[in-house]
């Protein structure tokens, strides 16, 4: 099913000359892209000055620098002439992050696609500074590429998890335009913060009969809310995805998320970004940690 007729997609790739960036475009290179959509290879020279006594030094490394820098944006529209999409290079000097948020904002762009480098070791999954504050600052959703989806081909495995709200309707829309292999799975997974998640179930059968009573029933209109999000979810997503598989869960949602991923092979988790205000930055709780620790690649669909 395409849901995509006369919806062109236009996608900035932001690149920076690493193996993430060239896996980044192989993972765009096997999506069902078409000759409306259009992608920009995107490098910024993000130069800062040494503090040295040796002007010249820092002359020397910003020109070499200017050198490479056709280089890294050739390598990427290689791996991507393999589409039918068309391809623009452009190459900015400044501030990476800044003019990445800059131009997806300004220039109409559908979403960000880039890798998600990590850190070595013990936290591997952790995103690099330059996606994660991408993905902060976005006003619009933003694609990470992890290195176990550099070379898929055919259907991926997709959950989206969804909570309900507008910004998980706007990021389940954002579903039926990118373009997909055909034959994706998709899951549709509602988790539930239950006030009553917490107690151990070992301990229930304790605790006086008009409280089993009163849980029974809060489980109840939990399970049938749960019911109305995967319902509304699964009605308009069918437009695009033949198999759709729906899960309600009570718990914490990022556990619960990142669990089913790792259990099932999931290769892509979808998300609405919800924001927050304040100190904590732009980005909701459950994104944050699934940005944080997510083994697999993840959309996390801003619609602001």
């Amino acid at each position: 099913m395409d849901s995509r007729k006369g919806d062109e997609m236009k996608i900035l790739v932001p690149v920076d000359g690493s193996e993430h960036s060239l896996g980044a475009a192989r993972f765009l290179s096997a999506m069902a892209l078409r000759p409306e959509d259009h992608i920009t290879v995107f490098h910024v020279i993000n130069f800062v000055p040494i503090l040295h006594d040796i002007e010249s030094y820092s002359d020397v490394i910003f020109r070499i620098k200017q050198e490479v820098a056709p280089k890294i944006v050739e390598e990427v529209s290689d791996v991507l002439r393999s589409t039918p999409a068309g391809i623009s290079e452009v190459i900015e000097e400044g501030s990476a992050t800044d003019l990445i948020v800059e131009k997806a904002g300004d220039e109409g762009y559908d979403v960000v696609l880039m890798g998600a480098k990590g850190v070595k070791g013990l936290r591997s999954f952790i995103v690099g500074s330059t996606t994660r504050e991408v993905v902060s600052r976005a006003p619009l959703p933003v694609l990470a590429v992890r290195k176990a989806q550099w070379d898929i081909k055919g259907p991926l495995r997709i959950l989206f998890a969804d909570d309900g709200s507008e910004h998980s309707e706007a990021a389940g829309r954002f579903l039926l335009r990118f373009p997909f292999p055909e034959e994706s799975e998709l899951t549709v997974m509602h988790v539930h913060t239950s006030p009553v998640h917490d107690i151990p179930e070992r301990l229930l059968p304790e605790i006086d009969e008009k409280w089993k009573d009163e849980v029974a029933k809060i489980r109840t209109a939990e399970f049938a809310h749960s019911d109305e999000v995967l319902e509304k979810a699964e009605s308009y997503l069918r437009e695009k995805f033949r198999e759709i598989k729906t899960v309600a869960k009570i718990g914490d949602p990022s556990i619960e998320i990142i669990s089913y991923a790792e259990k099932h092979g999931i290769d892509l988790v979808a998300v609405g970004c919800r924001g927050m205000k304040g100190l904590k930055g732009m980005m909701g709780g459950v994104s944050r940690n699934l940005i944080r620790h997510l083994p697999t690649s993840f959309l996390i669909a801003r619609s602001c």
